[in-house]
């Protein structure tokens, strides 16, 4: 079909764009609404508990034979381990991205089946967790008695039983963790009753086995010719504190009847109560949640939310639901912001068409092209599987400055014709589009063949690279065929001739606005003219100011400070807490409330929790803390004195003088699924086998002199080997002696003094657990150790005699990376410094500080950021994207040298983006490298339209300088038009404030001064070298050409 009939059918024209319209609105309701693409790496957690044991137990008995057993399967990059002295053990394995989650955590539950055998009895009788999770939290909030009418287990529990298991239920909801103990039968002995009966926690245990239990009692009267038959029901496991009281656990022959609650004190506890917490200052627990990777945040948040509105209407009286922190309200505003910029984008795009065209017809064409371009990349997308998102959004705002490029090209040739006389709009345009068909097909073909290498990226970048330039080149792509069908349809339908201009009547305003324009544009042709003269005169300036902007740009590129993505102010601060060495939850939580007290004066702060016992980015133990605060709306403080930053600076004023705990703020991670924040994080090792103290001593000095370092504002770990242990001794000689052994020694010290998961019980319709131990005031001492006892062949013996105590130190927790012991250091760049910045100083510090043994892993964003600066795929992509475009050209124009002419106009615009970047000192992100490819695309075909048709006048027989020379003049009006509505619309994102400020301006600032830059030395430059090119290029193949003829 020739493109003549869509102007002759042009109902088809309008169908075709019509149609292009309603699958684009279709695909944009289909389409799933999220921050980023899923580009975060699955991870696996397992987890499980030994209680009472310590962290160098817990490694050596639980999590060695795991990670042997996981290390090396399929698809893992790494993983890391963490062992504490609260007898957790967890094991996270990170997986290459685009791995399938399902999968992996198939794979790692079949590894660890292998090492169940190896594992102690405790641990298997409690089981091995194998979750799918993403290591980013999506959303957190807080269950709180603001009067205090409940406390603090009865939270947890409400929220365990009532809300939790619904939540769990919901489609990519990964983990839900509630900061808590859930409710235990809690059985307190008591030592010195125990030890007038001769009992130990054993006899405890062995009574609990034999009574509260499930049986399966048959029946009677079953297979008989009785009238009934009786299904026999024993009353199965005990529910009642009251029912756990008369568990027998002696009868004597006298008819005297020994039960449990003699020798115990029952409650209905909590399992654990390593957890103390509040919320908004009252009592309250915290519930996180993480999903799997793969799943879109913002549906999981939706219907959480939805969930929870409906759930506030039904809480008991004193009981509130508070959000404390969600991704969904940082993504809603940004992508706000970003339709908000693309509006503006659209409005001030108009107005330069508008400008150049000087005709409302002839601008609705163009504008109406917009529309058609933008809504249908949507049905792209979602056919791609493509979500909409920031990455996507960006790239239709950096689109419509280019989609109106095909549409304004076809108007103007139209208005040329009528210029030129033509009086019928029908064959103006039919006359046009025969001129500019090929020109808007191999600019088009040219612009997205430079996303074309972009595609077949991997990793994150890949990811990034990809979503956006697909959606680009879609754009593009969307609008050419707008272009020749319905642009063309309606040049013939709704435009009209130049008005003729009557000797004493006054012209229409746009008839005199033309004529102004054209004067003024006849002025700024000549001043042109004149500078291209210069150039072609003195070629040596085009390669003095190519050399010198190649030179700017390899300086630029390596001195700009790089990052993955620009940190925003996601309205919420994660604060850690690490009180002294060895204090108690309740020192811990005292030190918290101070820290509380400052918080609750902070204007900016909408709520907060506080919780004791866990730290986001050190895990569980007594001395560790975390508060999660959630700020005020972005609109509510607006101004730099409000932001993320700002806060955090004052947080560290107000807690400065709580001298007795370290105190770390940060933010939640900008991409989820690396790491619990937007710190930089790295792990230590120690590939010597030394010993932890020695590893503890170098992480110290690491340390210290990386604090030294201008890059580094704050750099800490939580590890430390001071906490006061005793080691137990037991002296197997004495034992023997007695006619004891040293395992039963240590069964009745994990039976008073640690605990012991004995049984099972029914309630609130879930399974507990029952747990003897003696009760705190019992084991608060050495001396505690004289009132328990144990069975010798002379009676009751204390313990104290077979045991001896020795004062050490060691770890609260203890840490693997890649099954090498390590500590985990993290920390925040200092202001004016990337992170970039923060991986080269923590490189020269290790190269300086680290003796032969010890190594360094970075984890998290950091590591997928030091990959990639070390791949130098960056690079890559920029050549093999210049390497297509010149292939193309080649093939399209059958010429090996004058598209160098169009190449070397690239560096000027990359060196204009790197350049302004410096100005306005934007790092070197993946915003800023995604518009340097649309870039080196646009300036590519912008310079195509001053070669094609300089190579078309020398065909013609002018002179290598008449036809430069005539290209510049004919041809800056569509080049211009080209960067200035680019340059238009794309300064809203340049001069963005608000939410998602820094990607915005990351991303207009190097497109813009790429784009001003470029065209500036394109127009001087690229005429000065055809002359050469096309020289070299008759010289060359001129005579294979006449040899042709």
């Amino acid at each position: 079909m020739k493109l003549q009939h869509f102007i002759d059918r042009s109902i088809l024209s309008i169908v075709i764009s019509v149609v292009i319209l309603v699958a684009g609105l279709i695909g944009l309701y289909a389409l799933s609404v999220e921050q980023y693409p899923d580009i975060a790496p699955p991870t696996i957690r397992v987890s499980t508990t030994y209680s009472g044991a310590n962290a160098e137990a817990v490694q050596k008995s639980v999590i060695v034979p795991l990670e042997e057993a996981i290390n090396g399967v399929e698809n893992m990059t790494y993983m890391t381990s963490t062992a504490s002295n609260t007898g957790s053990a967890e094991i996270t394995v990170y997986f290459k991205q685009g791995s399938d989650p399902d999968m992996a955590a198939v794979n790692v539950q079949n590894k660890v089946s292998t090492a169940t055998s190896l594992l102690p009895a405790e641990v298997t009788k409690v089981g091995v967790t194998t979750t799918k999770r993403q290591s980013s939290t999506l959303m957190i909030f807080g269950l709180y008695s603001p009067n205090g009418t409940y406390d603090e287990t009865f939270l947890t529990n409400y929220l365990t039983i009532n809300v939790k298991p619904q939540i769990q239920r919901f489609a990519g909801v990964g983990e839900v963790n509630v900061m808590g103990g859930d409710y235990a039968m809690r059985i307190w002995l008591k030592p010195d009753v125990m030890a007038q009966y001769e009992l130990e926690p054993s006899d405890v245990e062995a009574a609990l086995s034999s009574q509260n239990i499930e049986a399966s009692t048959g029946s009677i009267g079953e297979d008989s010719k009785n009238v009934y038959q009786y299904t026999l029901k024993y009353r199965g496991r005990l529910e009642t504190e009251e029912e756990f009281e008369e568990i027998v656990i002696k009868s004597f022959d006298d008819g005297r009847v020994l039960r449990l609650k003699d020798i115990a004190t029952i409650e209905l506890g909590a399992q654990s109560y390593s957890y103390t917490g509040t919320v908004n200052g009252a009592p309250g627990t915290t519930c996180m949640i993480n999903q799997i990777a793969g799943t879109n945040a913002n549906e999981i948040i939706t219907d959480i939310n939805a969930y929870l509105d409906e759930l506030r209407q039904n809480l008991p009286e004193d009981m509130e639901l508070v959000e404390l922190m969600s991704t969904k309200n940082f993504l809603d505003a940004s992508i706000d912001e970003v339709i908000k910029t693309l509006i503006e984008a659209i409005i001030l795009v108009v107005l330069v068409v508008y400008v150049f065209l000087q005709n409302p017809r002839s601008t609705l064409i163009p504008t109406i092209s917009i529309f058609v371009s933008l809504i249908g990349t949507f049905a792209a997308l979602y056919l791609a599987g493509f979500s909409i998102n920031l990455l996507t959004l960006f790239a239709l705002v950096l689109a419509i400055g280019t989609i109106v490029d095909d549409a304004i090209i076809v108007v103007e040739a139209v208005q040329t014709r009528f210029d030129e006389g033509y009086r019928s709009p029908y064959k103006a345009s039919m006359d046009a589009m025969s001129g500019i068909t090929s020109a808007i097909v191999t600019s088009t073909l040219v612009f997205m063949a430079v996303f074309v290498p972009v595609s077949f990226m991997g990793g994150t970048s890949g990811v990034f690279y990809t979503q956006f330039g697909i959606t680009m080149a879609v754009a593009v792509g969307i609008s050419a065929i707008n272009a020749l069908t319905l642009s063309s349809a309606l040049c013939a339908l709704i435009l009209r001739p130049n008005e003729i201009l009557v000797e004493g009547r006054k012209p229409e305003f746009s008839t005199r606005f033309r004529m102004a324009f054209d004067s003024a544009f006849k002025r700024l042709i000549s001043k042109y003219k004149s500078g291209v003269k210069i150039f072609i005169k003195h070629k040596w300036l085009a390669w003095a100011s190519l050399a010198l902007a190649v030179f700017l740009l390899c300086y630029l590129m390596s001195t700009t400070k790089t990052s993955l993505v620009p940190s925003e102010d996601t309205g919420s601060i994660f604060v850690s807490l690490d009180a002294p060495a060895g204090s108690t939850l309740a020192e811990t939580a005292e030190i918290m409330g101070k820290v509380e007290k400052e918080l609750q004066e902070i204007p900016q702060i909408e709520s907060f929790n506080k919780v004791a016992g866990f730290g986001m980015g050190s895990g569980s133990g007594a001395s560790h803390g975390m508060f999660i605060i959630k700020l005020k709306h972005w609109d509510e403080r607006p101004g730099k004195e409000n932001s993320v930053d700002a806060i955090s600076e004052e947080i560290y004023q107000r807690t400065a003088h709580i001298k007795n705990a370290s105190i770390f703020v940060f933010s939640p991670p900008m991409i989820s699924g690396y790491g619990t924040g937007n710190s930089f994080e790295l792990y230590l090792q120690n590939r010597s086998g030394k010993g932890i103290d020695e590893l503890s001593k170098v992480t110290n000095d690491f340390i210290a002199v990386l604090n030294q370092r201008p890059e580094i504002q704050m750099a800490f770990t939580s590890f430390s080997a001071k906490f006061p242990q005793y080691r137990v001794d037991v002296d197997e000689a004495q034992c023997q002696r007695a006619g004891t052994t040293t395992e039963e020694v240590l069964n009745v010290l994990a039976g008073y003094f640690g605990s012991i998961y004995a049984s099972n019980f029914n309630r609130f319709t879930k399974l507990y657990r029952v747990i003897i131990q003696a009760p705190s005031d019992e084991r608060k001492n050495m001396q505690s150790l004289d009132n328990i006892y144990i069975k010798t062949n002379g009676g009751m013996t204390p313990v104290s005699q077979f045991v001896k105590l020795t004062k050490t130190y060691g770890a609260e927790s203890l840490t693997r990376f890649n099954v090498f012991t390590s500590i985990n250091v993290q920390g925040m760049p200092a202001e004016g410094y990337s992170s970039g910045d923060v991986i080269q100083a923590v490189k020269e510090v290790a190269q300086q500080t680290l003796p032969t043994g010890y190594g360094y892993e970075f984890s998290g964003m950091t590591r997928e950021e030091e990959q990639m600066a070390n791949s130098h795929d960056t690079v890559i992509i920029y050549g093999v994207c210049i390497l297509f475009i010149y292939l193309i050209i080649c093939a399209l124009y059958e010429s090996l040298f004058v598209q160098m002419a169009v190449i070397l106009s690239v560096p000027f615009g990359l060196m204009g983006s790197f350049f302004f970047a410096r100005l306005w000192g934007i790092e070197n992100n993946i915003y800023l490298q995604t518009g340097l490819i649309m870039l080196i695309g646009l300036l590519s075909k912008t310079a195509i339209l001053l070669t094609e048709y300089a190579t078309e006048r020398r065909k013609l027989g002018l002179s290598l300088s008449q036809a430069a020379m005539s290209a510049a003049s004919v041809r800056l009006r569509p080049i211009l038009m080209t960067a200035l509505t680019m340059i238009f619309g794309l300064l809203p994102l340049m001069f963005a404030s608000g939410v998602g400020a820094n990607g915005n301006r990351s991303l207009g600032v190097s497109a813009v001064g790429g784009m001003l830059i470029g065209t500036i030395a394109l127009l001087f430059v690229t005429p000065a070298l055809f002359i050469v090119f096309q020289y070299i290029e008759e010289r060359v193949m001129g005579k294979r050409k006449e040899d042709r003829k």
